[in-house]
């Protein structure tokens, strides 16, 4: 078990949740362990965990005590636009929003910064004017483009 779990608190929808995750990254992800308030299969989940990309998760069904605040969110790394633009479309679905600057609620609540891996190239230049032109163009989008960054980047949008 790795050191540090995330742990999320759901109010009763703990296994969807976990089976939307695993269907989203579906290439390396899966749920290891459902722990049920009973004997039977269909028993209501209280606990499970489950893994994406090689990241473990807790989840909990602690009640509606509780509730996802944009205070935390999920950080994914993208190499190419048609990643980003997968994974954006799969995690709004069923009633999540979109937000600026890459980020996204899903139908949880739960945020997620859905991030091309250039991006913090391009903001990390070490010239300061590119990496503004491409602090600026990241702010006016929605879902991130990556063709958008690059334009900022060579001041081809000036």
């Amino acid at each position: 078990m790795q050191k540090i779990t995330p742990f999320l608190w759901f109010d009763g929808n703990a296994e969807e949740a976990m089976k939307f995750y695993v269907s989203v990254f579906k290439k390396d992800a899966k749920i290891l362990s459902l722990n049920r308030a009973g004997d039977s299969d269909t028993a209501p989940v209280v606990s499970g965990t489950f893994q994406l990309h090689g990241q473990q998760f807790m989840a909990l069904n602690g009640g509606p005590h509780y509730k996802f605040t944009e205070a935390i969110s999920l950080f994914v790394d993208c190499q190419t636009q048609e990643e980003v633009d997968e994974l954006w479309s799969k995690l709004l679905e069923g009633g999540g929003q979109t937000q600026q600057c890459g980020w996204l609620k899903d139908r949880f609540g739960l945020s997620w910064q859905i991030v091309p891996s250039v991006l913090g190239k391009m903001l990390n230049d070490k010239d300061p004017e590119k990496a503004r032109r491409v602090m600026e163009a990241m702010l006016g989008m929605v879902k991130l483009d990556i063709q958008g960054l690059q334009r900022a980047y060579d001041g081809a949008d000036q």
